[in-house]
């Protein structure tokens, strides 16, 4: 019987991108299976934020390119979602549990239109699966730090999206939180969605992904995620963005951008 290589939902060819005259990512070669967890490891600065935002097209390549499937990214964007890092989302702002989770069916909607039947009830499934639905009418300001993040990984799947761009989605939670998200997670690999999160904690990476992207500006190590984070790969990865971030000849390879 013959071996079929797996199918890769992004795949990356000599990925560079500038933030002005500064290197954030460096000729970038790696390919990441469907159905896969996988997690974007490296030091501050290393790229890892600014690899998730140049698949969504959000930052223009200085060469190579992404391809998500046999098409560019910005041409399937649908099938992404995007869940930013806790910081850059305003948590004060008045809005509903429910009312942030419709935003996901925005995008297919014309100008003008309203949410149609079809459109409530992919929301209505996004709360239940999320386990928000008791939660729906409250303002998001009232919930937890890990009802948050429920909700707008609710968004992400009432969008109808199969591949999820996670920026540091574990930051600020408490260990119980950690914990839901992780098993969460896993359940959406197994039923085939494709998962890729900036993780800044290694153990915890360790634990919950199967695969890693180690990233220092350049690419360190891809692959299963036990081989990805061995002692080697973690101080080549770290002892060289220290040494960047120290050497001023080295200015040029370190960003103030988040990574």
């Amino acid at each position: 019987m013959p071996i079929h290589a797996p199918h890769h939902i992004l795949r990356f060819r000599n990925v560079t991108v500038l933030h002005g005259q500064t290197l954030a990512l460096e000729g970038i070669n790696l390919d990441i299976p469907c159905g896969s967890s996988t997690a974007l490891l490296g030091p501050n600065g290393a790229g890892k934020s600014t690899l998730l935002r140049a698949i969504l097209g959000w930052h223009r390549l200085a060469s190579g390119e992404i391809r998500l499937g046999d098409a560019h990214p910005h041409h399937q964007l649908p099938r992404l979602a995007y869940l930013p890092q806790r910081q850059s989302i305003d948590w004060d702002f008045p809005i509903t549990v429910r009312a942030v989770v419709e935003q996901g069916r925005y995008p297919s909607l014309r100008f003008f239109q309203r949410l149609s039947a079809h459109d409530h009830q992919r929301v209505d499934r996004a709360l239940d699966e999320l386990g928000l639905t008791d939660l729906a009418d409250r303002q998001i300001s009232q919930l937890s730090g890990g009802q948050q993040q429920r909700v707008f990984l609710a968004r992400a799947l009432a969008q109808g999206a199969d591949v999820f761009l996670l920026d540091e989605p574990f930051a600020g939670l408490d260990l119980l939180a950690c914990e839901e998200l992780c098993h969460l997670l896993r359940n959406w690999v197994m039923h085939g969605r494709t998962v890729v999160a900036a993780v800044h904690d290694l153990a915890l990476a360790r634990e919950s992904f199967s695969r890693g992207v180690l990233l220092d500006t350049a690419l360190i190590a891809t692959g299963p995620i036990a081989e990805v984070l061995s002692p080697e790969n973690i101080d080549r990865a770290f002892r060289r963005g220290r040494s960047a971030r120290e050497n001023p000849l080295h200015l040029t390879r370190t960003t103030e951008f988040p990574s």
